[in-house]
């Protein structure tokens, strides 16, 4: 459905190919975040086939993730963005927020969202602001 693209950078590879990611990874990962430690991995893994991914790997280890649900024309939401905390610090974030952006596919997307606790300085820089109109926006929000 989505155009597989690869970018490398010295050692490291941010890839959309769904069959490199290292789903055991991805889901250890989650597991410990703030926004999604109560998903359970049949979830996530639902989440991940039905997204555009981008997976971010240091030689053959992958270190960091970000999944983008969108229609491919209209509308994206970017989330369930991490990088391994031994890769912070090198502004892998920023790569991979660059070429999640640069995809051939999301180019033309209008509304590109996220929803972040603490980490409004990785996305501003990339044209992420506040809601312009946040009274236009509803939302159902379940504790699943």
């Amino acid at each position: 459905m989505f155009q597989v693209v690869e970018y490398k950078r010295n050692d490291m590879m941010i890839s959309t190919n769904h069959a490199l990611i290292q789903m055991d990874r991805v889901c250890e990962f989650l597991a410990q975040s703030y926004w999604a430690n109560q998903r359970e991995r049949t979830t996530i893994i639902q989440s991940i086939e039905h997204s555009l991914c981008f997976s971010l790997f240091h030689g053959q280890t992958q270190i960091g993730f970000a999944r983008v649900v969108t229609d491919g024309a209209t509308f994206a939401y970017l989330c369930d963005v991490f990088i391994d905390e031994a890769y912070r610090g090198r502004e892998l974030g920023k790569w991979l927020v660059e070429c999640v952006l640069q995809h051939p596919d999301l180019l033309n997307i209008r509304r590109f969202l996220l929803v972040t606790k603490d980490a409004h300085g990785l996305y501003q820089p990339f044209g992420f602001e506040v809601l312009h109109e946040p009274d236009q926006f509803m939302e159902i929000f379940r504790h699943c």
